[in-house]
Order: C-alpha cells, then structure tokens, then sequence
C-alpha cells in the first residue's frame, strides 16, 4: 500500500449503532458488516450486525458465519454498494487490532474496532491490513 494517511468515513449514526451493538454484546466480542463504496475514500452507508459464531473464547474472538458473508455480500451488490469492512469489539482491550485479528485480515476490508471497557463504549479506530508488512496501518475516521 502507498504512503499518506487512509480515510474512512463513517456517519455518527453508525458509529453510534457499532457501539451500542458493542455494548449490548459485552461481555462477548461482536462482530458485523460495513457497507457502502469502496472507492477513495471509502464512505460507510450502514452497517449491519452479524452473529459472532465463535466456538471458544468470545469474550476474545469473534467469526463471521461464512453463509452469512456470501449473503450480504450477493445483498450490497444488487444495491450496487460494496461491502467495505468488518466492524467487531474488544471487551475490556483496546481498539486496536490483535495478533488473532492480524491472522485473519483480508487487505481489501477496513477493520473498524470499538473498545467496551466494564460494558462501557470507549474508543473506535479503523485498521487496514498491508500485505507487504503483515501489519495494520489506521485509518482516519472522518465523523459524518
């Protein structure tokens, strides 16, 4: 990936419904999608939850039903938007990007992570993953 700093914008109402679903989740990790276009710089139009069918430690790993990516992937084209990222929460960690969220990191989604401290919203940053480094570089949020 270039240099120079990736933006990602994201409505309030969005961040809002990312951090309410992190709430409500706690003490588990949630997870869901972020729709919108993908072209620069990448605009979220909605998001939408998914079910975390961890099979062990959700308080610390979510998956994504693979069944239920295909579908809201096949949704958002018919709507000609893009599915542009996955969003999920850190309980009790901060809302940065672990060595199990660094393992399973596709380059082409951003990776927006809302921290819950004792069932409380605190910060949500936006990660991209480069290939080329093994690592994830923020992405600014411009608030809408």
């Amino acid at each position: 990936m270039g240099g120079g700093t990736v933006t990602i914008e994201i409505p309030n109402a969005v961040l809002q419904a990312i951090q309410d679903h992190a709430r409500e989740a706690y003490p588990e990790e949630c997870c869901g999608f972020l729709i919108g276009h993908s072209s620069a710089p990448r605009r979220v139009m909605e998001s939408r939850r998914a079910r975390n069918v961890a099979t062990e430690n959700r308080p610390r790993r979510y998956t994504v039903d693979p069944l239920e990516l295909l579908r809201v992937d096949d949704d958002v084209r018919k709507k000609n938007l893009d599915l542009i990222g996955i969003y999920h929460s850190h309980p009790d960690h901060p809302a940065a990007p672990s060595e199990y969220d660094r393992s399973r990191a596709a380059s082409w989604l951003s990776y927006v992570i809302a921290s819950v401290v004792e069932g409380h919203p605190k910060d949500v940053t936006a990660w991209q993953f480069d290939e080329a480094t093994g690592s994830f570089r923020p992405e600014e949020i411009v608030r809408g």
